[in-house]
């Protein structure tokens, strides 16, 4: 039977053009049965090892998150260090750029042949995870994050959410890591909640805005066993707005 009730209801859509750098907001998108479309499908790589991006590891990569990225037509990947003009990737402008904004050589490279644009014939790379089809945040749990940690930034673009639902507070709780193995209807998108997001080193540091900040993993640490949102399969595919309801089923 469902339940009629609204839980809340989107309020940010993002993809993830390129791996570890910055998400692309969107108003309304696909989600097709592994995830959004044009999710994650580059990496960015050291040239001097082949070795990917590890942000969450590595300080010579916590420069990667300011990085922008764009798909044109959904499909071609687009990229912009801070102060910098939009260049075309995979190519040779794009890494001299990312290079000299990083201090070493770096290269965007396609995950797979599949994720390459039709003329690319340059090399192309493994992710480092195999990705779950879809992450959903709510503003509840981030509002809880808040009241633990009042001086610290409790901003989505730190946990690289592709969904988040703008609901009510719920006090004492981060409420979706408690929802595992429920269903949800996000207008016709329909999910099945698989398991908590475990954080990383990643969501402490800065980006556009705020600061770098161990205190944020530590409350995640200390009070909800490492997580914030959750992974989600997709049983039903669907185009997803801004504003869609979402309700549990």
């Amino acid at each position: 039977m469902r339940d009629e009730m609204a839980l809340g209801s989107v309020s940010q859509l993002w993809r993830y053009p390129a791996s570890s750098l910055a998400g692309e907001r969107q108003d309304a998108i696909l989600v097709g049965p592994m995830g959004m479309a044009g999710d994650r499908m580059f990496g960015l790589v050291d040239s001097s090892d082949n070795e990917i991006a590890r942000p969450d590891r590595e300080a010579k990569w916590h420069k990667v998150p300011r990085i922008r990225t764009r798909l044109a037509n959904d499909r071609d990947l687009e990229i912009a260090v801070p102060d910098g003009d939009w260049l075309s990737a995979p190519g040779a402008e794009c890494d001299r750029a990312i290079s000299a904004y990083l201090g070493f050589a770096a290269s965007i490279r396609p995950f797979g042949q599949e994720n390459a644009p039709p003329a690319y014939s340059g090399p192309v790379t493994a992710a480092r995870y195999s990705k779950a089809p879809i992450h959903l945040l709510t503003t509840a749990s981030l509002a809880r994050l808040k009241a633990l940690h009042p001086e610290g930034a409790a901003d989505p673009r730190r946990f690289r959410p592709n969904i988040v639902v703008d609901m009510a507070a719920v006090e004492g709780s981060f409420p979706e890591t408690e929802w595992i193995g429920r269903k949800l209807a996000i207008g016709d998108l329909l999910l099945t909640i698989s398991e908590p997001c475990r954080r990383c080193g990643f969501t402490i540091i800065a980006q556009d805005g705020f600061d770098t900040d161990p205190a944020i993993l530590r409350n995640l640490v200390r009070h909800n066993a490492h997580n914030l949102g959750v992974y989600c399969t997709v049983d039903r595919p669907a185009r997803v707005e801004i504003g869609a309801p979402m309700r549990f089923i």
